[in-house]
């Protein structure tokens, strides 16, 4: 094998810019501090326009996961009746999640590739008996790389319920669009190792007027995911509860510092590019898509579904020849699908260079010509966009 620079593509840990990495290698200060404050308070204020909350963003030290499972455990009571969105294997995480805390969940399983429609949810709130605790939706289900469209999913939760609306924005809060008011969103949580270019180990909560309500009169039994006590160090003092990972927050704060340079929107709009360039590219190529409705693709991650058995011979020969690393399938899509990520920092060439890879790995396996088409697709779709 020649010799190529490592390459990383999966939807998450995603690359992590130097100035990021230089920014969390900065001297070690004391979590009570002022400087570690100022630099909390960047954090919590400049992300929200990032998840559209008029609220400071919470931080917490952990996985996506624990802000997944925060925004269960502060509001749902043993006994809740909740409805669960299950679109992938992240939606069934919120699910078990929400059983483990004693919940009556009512999943509604939508086919694993395609987005949950608003006239779907619609009928199924219809359904149910019980009144409805909360309802949990994923927005970028990172298992099949499908967008579910949240704002007319909360619209239809607002109309028929007084539920909660609680969104998991796990993979793609920082490369997609974001209003926690207009979508009627309560809860929406993220994490930092996916579009917001961090590594693995801070967990983001955003909060409403309403949310903070229901956290405030949620149940007993929590301790450290407990945002009441986030909020109230917040406002008292600018700090958190407990220990932060100090150096990961200086990081946040640079990367609130780049969106800011590049612009919001600009940020949204690169990452259309790079979703429809790698769609085009990879149907050049023949590899039939996972999600086939262009409305329900994710901007941060694609999932590609070869025929027969070649996702895992396509993931290994990417590997081993150029160093380059996607993701496989999980559960049910295991070794029948491998995912691209392009979210955080990713540009067009960095899809171009995934693409070229591509373009060589089915002409090795499949023996078709197949070099440049995929570029080519792609060049062009990226040329749409400007």
């Amino acid at each position: 094998m020649l010799f190529c620079k490592e390459s990383l593509f999966t939807p998450g840990p995603t690359p992590v810019p130097d100035r990021v990495k230089q920014a969390m290698n900065q001297p070690m200060v004391a979590h009570r501090s002022e400087v570690f404050s100022n630099s909390l308070k960047q954090v919590a204020t400049k992300l929200m326009p990032v998840f559209g909350t008029k609220e400071p963003v919470v931080v917490i030290a952990g996985s996506g996961t624990s802000a997944l499972e925060s925004s269960v455990c502060n509001v749902v009571h043993e006994g809740d009746h909740v409805v669960v969105v299950v679109t992938g294997v992240f939606g069934e995480r919120f699910a078990s999640i929400c059983e483990s805390y004693g919940a009556h969940v009512h999943r509604l399983n939508i086919e694993w590739g395609t987005a949950c429609r608003p006239e779907q949810l619609e009928t199924f709130l219809k359904g149910l008996k019980d009144p409805v605790k909360a309802v949990f939706a994923t927005y970028c289900e990172t298992s099949t790389s499908v967008l579910n469209p949240v704002k007319d999913l909360g619209a239809v939760v607002k109309r028929l319920t007084d539920a909660l609306y609680i969104v998991d924005g796990v993979s793609c809060i920082g490369g997609v669009p974001a209003d926690m008011e207009d979508y009627q969103i309560d809860i929406l949580v993220s994490g930092s190792q996916k579009a917001l270019m961090l590594p693995p180990g801070l967990a983001f909560v955003a909060v409403n007027k309403r949310a903070k309500e229901a956290i405030k009169n949620g149940p007993e039994k929590r301790f450290y995911l407990d945002l009441n006590r986030y909020i109230d160090s917040y406002d008292e003092a600018v700090t958190t509860p407990f220990t932060p990972p100090v150096s990961l927050v200086f990081g946040a704060e640079e990367v609130c510092r780049m969106i800011e340079e590049e612009g919001w929107g600009n940020v949204i709009k690169r990452h259309e590019i790079l979703r429809d360039m790698t769609r085009a590219g990879v149907k050049a190529l023949g590899l039939p898509l996972l999600v086939e409705n262009d409305a329900d693709a994710s901007p941060t991650v694609t999932a590609v579904k070869p025929d027969g058995e070649q996702a895992g011979a396509i993931k290994k020969y990417l590997q081993d020849h150029f160093s380059m690393v996607v993701a496989s399938g999980q559960k049910q899509l295991k070794g029948k699908i491998f995912r691209i990520g392009h979210m955080g920092y990713s540009t067009p060439f960095d899809v171009i260079n995934v693409l070229t890879a591509l373009e060589m790995a089915v002409h090795e396996l499949n023996g078709k010509d197949t070099f440049g088409i995929a570029v080519k697709k792609a060049e062009e779709a990226w040329k749409a966009h400007v």
